[in-house]
């Protein structure tokens, strides 16, 4: 699809303005958007998830499917966040969780157990950054896409507070729990067809301890996209849990 230069840009590179692209429908909402028709969404979630499958650890493509096929939860999700007043907060103030905006030192000088604390001590377990999560492209609604960037951004905090590393055995659990939670068919295709990477010893404590806790939790569970994490940094991760209605890993 065509995208306009930028907001501040007057005309396309074919030399129309943007007005006449917002009249064919071919308009950025965002940065980054790129506008793209029903036909092609359904070419790019079908390329993403095979490729996704295929290798589980290609985030991009992870990313994309979640987009191109969150056309009936992403909205379901923004309703419960507007009709929560901590979710209307976040909606509201569009807070992001980056290393910009994380003061690490403080996060780190938390006692153990807190939230803040565990959280780093995930990110550096495992490995991994905040700053890794793709900025969505393919929403075509302004709101909607920072919806799902909230969901990408608070997937780590999942990882915490479920105590689930970033071994495809801990990514399935996670997205046992997030299926149950979002209804993004992303995690659904995730939660059912991940299993196959596992091995036999994996695949029987997914099926005999994990998995039936991750949706047993997930039911339970309030919106996990209408808690404002980044002012519970000292909450400590129990309290939290028995909070939003995790029940406790096994």
């Amino acid at each position: 699809g065509r995208a306009c230069l930028s907001h501040t840009e007057p005309r396309t590179r074919d030399g129309r303005s943007g007005e006449e692209e917002e009249e064919e429908g071919w308009y950025q909402l965002y940065p980054g958007h790129i506008p793209t028709s029903p036909l092609q969404k359904a070419l790019l979630a079908a390329g993403s998830a095979f490729m996704a499958l295929y290798d589980p650890y290609r985030h991009d493509m992870v990313a994309v499917l979640g987009e191109t096929t969150g056309c009936l939860a992403l909205p379901n999700l923004r309703d419960k966040m507007k009709h929560h007043p901590e979710g209307y907060r976040i909606l509201q103030e569009r807070p992001r969780i980056r290393l910009s905006t994380l003061d690490m030192a403080k996060l780190q000088g938390l006692p153990d157990g807190s939230l803040g604390r565990e959280y780093i001590r995930f990110l550096e377990d495992n490995k991994v950054s905040p700053d890794t999560r793709m900025p969505p492209k393919f929403v075509d609604d302004e709101e909607l896409a920072y919806v799902i960037q909230r969901y990408r951004e608070v997937h780590d905090l999942m990882h915490t507070l479920l105590g689930m590393p970033t071994t495809i055995l801990g990514e399935v659990v996670v997205k046992w729990f997030e299926a149950v939670q979002t209804g993004l068919p992303m995690c659904v295709l995730g939660a059912a067809f991940g299993p196959i990477h596992l091995s036999a010893r994996n695949l029987q404590l997914l099926a005999t301890e994990l998995a039936p806790w991750a949706i047993r939790s997930g039911r339970n569970a309030s919106c996990i996209l209408n808690v404002y994490y980044e002012q519970r940094w000292e909450q400590s991760v129990a309290s939290l849990r028995e909070e939003i209605g995790i029940f406790p890993p096994p």
